[in-house]
């Protein structure tokens, strides 16, 4: 019987896990904003010296490039929650919230004038938009195969800044602005181990995503375009001014971004 060989011990088989998208995570993402707003014709104002003050004895016309400049850098941090159904592959779904800073609205009021323009200060009077920051709160909804999620987004969205509203000194374009965003993208996980894993999180994930944000402005004071010498503000409803075309028009903040990103997700596996 001391002569019998021994039988060697079974293998020991460690499972690996699966990989699922379950978890809290938080991360920063950049990309660049595009102006979605729709076009409109250039303003043209014509001020005679009537009672105004802001042409004495003479006459002038006002051309305004009217384009909203929706467009520039943008940059910001984002913290959100998913939960897997299935591990492996199957439904996500998730909540997502986001502050972003923008560089929007660089170039709102730019005009043209003929004549000697008395005026202070001139500004756009056809409701242009430019933020200084924005931010959502928004759901998501895809779908992971392994460790690649395909998602839609939507929600909340809100935003605020651009500076004085149409030159009128009692008022200001920093209110806070309320809307919508909705949008899609594409989320990898990357190796636990990776480079990037520098908070030592369960995961490390990669995403590019495309937004569409659209924030009411509301009615606000269009319609003012210029504070004169006398330190009056002047509408296009004054007296001696003559609207020659374009409008008066309140036009929504609307923009689309394009976004890379990485997120840290802690917790589960």
């Amino acid at each position: 019987a001391a002569d019998l060989p021994r039988r060697a011990a079974p293998p020991v088989f460690v499972p690996v896990p699966v990989f699922t998208w379950t978890g809290f995570y938080a991360g920063f993402n950049a990309g660049y904003g595009f102006d979605a707003s729709s076009s409109t014709a250039p303003t043209v104002i014509g001020v005679n010296g009537a009672s105004t003050l802001v042409l004495p004895g003479s006459t002038a016309v006002i051309a305004f490039n009217n384009g909203s400049r929706n467009d520039g850098f943008t940059g910001g941090g984002q913290i959100g929650y998913n939960y897997q159904f299935t591990p492996g592959s199957g439904f996500v779904v998730g909540v997502e919230a986001d502050a972003q800073y923008v560089d929007f609205g660089r170039e709102r009021n730019r005009f043209v004038s003929t004549g000697a323009l008395a005026a202070q200060q001139v500004f756009n009077p056809t409701g242009v938009s430019g933020l200084d920051y924005f931010g959502t709160v928004r759901g998501r909804l895809g779908y992971a195969f392994d460790r690649t999620l395909v998602y839609g987004t939507g929600g909340f969205a809100y935003g605020s800044g651009g500076g004085r509203d149409f030159g009128l000194t009692n008022a200001s374009r920093d209110d806070f602005q309320t809307g919508w965003a909705a949008g899609a993208g594409i989320e990898y996980a990357l190796p636990t181990d990776s480079f990037f894993n520098f908070f030592k999180s369960s995961a490390v994930t990669f995403k590019v995503e495309g937004l569409y944000v659209n924030l009411d402005q509301g009615n606000r004071n269009n319609g003012a375009f210029a504070v004169n010498n006398a330190g009056a503000t002047i509408t296009t409803s004054s007296p001696g001014v003559v609207l020659a075309s374009g409008g008066n028009q309140i036009r929504n903040t609307e923009f689309a971004v394009v976004r890379a990103g990485l997120n840290y997700k802690f917790g589960s596996y």
